[in-house]
């Protein structure tokens, strides 16, 4: 983390990313770190939040060009970006369009097998208690999100997954899964319901059109090997790392 980071007040720290004050009332500074964290499972995947920077970056501002709106401004450096300071909604939102992962043991499913329809599952951002699955009905009786608001962050949900799910086709991957954040932007008295945090590898599943080879976190998670590999594999086959660059990680 270079020097002028250290000395900005810090607002938040998770797994993957630091929050600082940014530069002008209402922004932040995004900061991508290289930390690896899947229950008790701890590492660094080197060069992960240069990769996962210029991924969401990319994801963003496709998003932005069809009018989703989002809380990316713009790509600072190789590891920041600035972003609309928001007010997070605590409940994360997984699009599945395919078994996987925790669906899979849930259900007693085979992985892999594809699914109807798109579905879409709510969990409750509290890491403390293992981000449990929430109902509609839990998300507005707790007043997390209003009805109106949920149907906005459906609405959304859904229109990403299927913009990404033909981008991704496009390269000759396929999106599994995904989990997104959405927050409250506010303008004055004015609200809108914004995407936010982060789109990568980290926040979803991506398999090869063709062997089903995994190119996304779970290679950490299950222990599969060439992480950093399948990570520089995603940024190469949408167009924004060269074949034979050299990924500068410092």
């Amino acid at each position: 983390m270079n020097f002028r980071l250290k000395n900005r007040h810090r607002i938040f720290e998770g797994k993957a990313k630091v929050l600082f004050e940014g530069p002008e009332p209402g922004t932040l500074i995004q900061y991508f770190k290289d930390d690896a964290v899947d229950d008790n499972k701890k590492g660094t995947i080197l060069g992960k939040g240069v990769l996962n920077n210029r991924i969401s970056e990319y994801l963003m501002t496709k998003l932005e060009d069809i009018g989703v709106p989002t809380h990316f401004v713009k790509r600072l450096n190789m590891r920041e970006q600035l972003v609309k300071q928001v007010e997070i909604i605590p409940v994360d939102i997984v699009v599945r369009n395919v078994v996987a992962g925790s669906l899979a043991s849930r259900l007693g499913m085979e992985e892999g097998t594809s699914l109807p329809r798109s579905v879409v599952e709510f969990y409750y951002n509290k890491e403390e208690l293992g981000s449990p699955m929430v109902s509609d009905e839990h998300i507005t009786a707790f007043g997390w999100a209003t009805p109106q608001e949920l149907d906005e962050v459906m609405s959304l949900s859904l229109r990403i997954n299927d913009y990404l799910s033909g981008l991704f086709l496009g390269t000759g991957l396929r999106l599994i899964d995904f989990r997104l954040k959405f927050g409250r932007l506010w303008d004055n008295d004015d609200v809108r319901i914004v995407l936010a945090d982060e789109i990568s590898p980290d926040k979803s599943r991506l398999w090869d059109v063709k062997t089903n080879e995994k190119f996304d976190k779970d290679r950490f998670r299950r222990g599969l090997g060439n992480v950093e590999e399948a990570y520089r594999e995603v940024a190469r086959r949408l167009g924004i790392l060269n074949e034979n660059a050299k990924l500068e990680v410092s």
